[in-house]
């Protein structure tokens, strides 16, 4: 019997639902999260010159990703959420993973050599975040509702620049903002409206999976779709562990240490998103407990990106979109996205497929998702009394935090250091959030209750 908490949605945390329904709901995580998986590996092999590494890094993205998520889900002792936190390469680290692989070509290194030094720096930065989960009970002061609503609320908007982004077309496209791209793009988002609020489960359930498998019929009746790159993938990829070396440089380890921290604080604003979807506490030891454990996988996580030859992960917040729309919480899910992302990876050849959705497709499904995530993140917002203290805070987070999104030549003058970490949107908001919460006092406001006594007291 759900209690009314949980009527909107369909399989709460431990329910466990059929195997058809878990493998859709699954499927619409994956398909939501693999091009954020392989899009760091094609930058930073795009950049450094990677060349033929790069198919292997894709694979093996892919397939940590799918352990990640599984250690998630399933919670292996203190390691784990116990929730569908899929893991994905993190976006964040793309400006200190390039500066470590330009150290290593500066000082005559090839591609082998970049990723060992990149390896390297990013497997011993991930104890960092490691001890940070450690300490996250005593950092309540720091990971407040309001901090990861504002953390929360800052990666949801500035995620739909990227869905809006790829429902115009993606980024540089030479038909980009056309009326067929828009139209493609904004008849997916519709479907997906229309699906979700359907008082049939399984078209809510699937809506994600029908509104792309819609629109890429309607993309190959276009002329969009094109396959022709499939075959050209390796059959099989195995992984090895540290495949490239193991090497470090100082220089190129402290970026990389500071954005794990960074990372830290991110996780826990999206893990406590997901609490929030999944009706689960947001306060209390056992919401820390959760965090705390959330956290400790994410450091664990990125210990096997890097030992198994991948870029570090993070939880991704535009899976929390997922659980919103489709209304399956189930932690079981995640065990099904874990299997997919692992088969993806073993086999690149079906990943390859999944490559070839058209953006437009792509975006009109994840605007609505990351637009989702900002509104989770206003709802804890909104879950606080907010005074003029909260209400600054918010203001200043939000003003630069978004600002340096929307002034990306800001810092252009700043060392490459503050550049990596204050030119991403949630690094600068976070940080401001933290800031003030700490260096701004409580407002001390007398209860009712305290007032009328001291009224009682002067008049006797």
């Amino acid at each position: 019997m759900k209690t009314e908490a949980s009527q909107e949605l369909i399989y709460t945390l431990d329910e466990q639902p059929k195997a058809a329904e878990a493998f859709f709901a699954g499927l619409q995580h994956v398909l939501a999260c693999f091009v954020g998986v392989i899009t760091p590996t094609l930058i930073i092999g795009g950049v450094l010159g990677l060349g033929e590494h790069i198919p292997y890094l894709i694979s093996m993205a892919l397939i940590v990703s799918g352990v990640g998520t599984f250690i998630q889900a399933k919670k292996i002792g203190p390691i784990g959420a116990g929730m569908i936190c899929v893991q994905g390469t993190s976006f964040a680290f793309l400006g200190s993973v390039l500066a470590a692989g330009f150290i290593a070509k500066s000082q005559g290194g090839g591609p082998e050599e970049m990723l060992s030094l990149i390896f390297g720096v990013c497997f011993l930065g991930a104890f960092i975040e490691i001890f940070l989960s450690q300490c996250l009970v005593a950092m309540k002061r720091i990971i407040t509702p309001l901090v990861t609503g504002i953390v929360i609320t800052i990666i949801g908007i500035s995620l739909i620049k990227v869905g809006m982004t790829d429902l115009a077309g993606g980024f540089n496209a030479p038909d980009f903002g056309s009326l067929p791209n828009l139209g493609l793009g904004f008849f997916v988002l519709a479907v997906i409206i229309a699906l979700n609020r359907s008082s049939n489960p399984w078209l809510r359930l699937s809506s994600i999976v029908i509104g792309l498998a819609v629109g890429m019929l309607i993309a190959a009746v276009m002329g969009k779709l094109d396959f022709s790159a499939v075959g050209t993938q390796p059959w099989v990829s195995i992984a090895m562990p540290f495949k490239y070396g193991f090497s470090f440089d100082w220089v190129a380890f402290l970026p990389v240490a500071l954005i794990y921290f960074i990372t830290a604080i991110e996780s826990a604003g999206d893990i406590t998103a997901n609490c929030a979807i999944s009706q689960q506490p947001i306060k209390g030891d056992a919401y820390l407990k959760r965090i705390r454990g959330g956290v400790l996988a994410d450091g664990v996580n990125s210990l096997l990106a890097a030992t198994f030859n991948t870029f570090p992960n993070t939880t991704f917040s535009q899976n929390n979109g997922v659980i919103q729309l489709t209304g399956v919480a189930s932690r079981y899910i995640g065990y099904y996205i874990a299997a997919i992302l692992v088969v993806l990876g073993l086999f690149p050849v079906l990943g390859a497929v999944l490559q070839q959705i058209p953006k437009p497709v792509l975006g009109g499904a994840t605007l609505v998702m990351f637009g989702t995530v900002a509104a989770a993140g206003i709802k804890i917002i909104a879950s606080e009394a907010l005074n003029r203290r909260k209400l600054l805070i918010m203001a200043v987070s939000f003003g630069v935090g978004l600002g340096v999104t929307m002034v990306p030549d800001l810092l252009q003058h700043a060392p490459k250091l503050a550049q990596n970490v204050f030119g991403s949107a949630v690094t600068s908001g976070g940080l401001i959030a933290i800031a003030l919460s700490l260096l701004l006092p409580e407002e001390q406001v007398e209860s009712s209750s305290s007032v009328e006594t001291s009224a009682r007291d002067s008049s006797g």
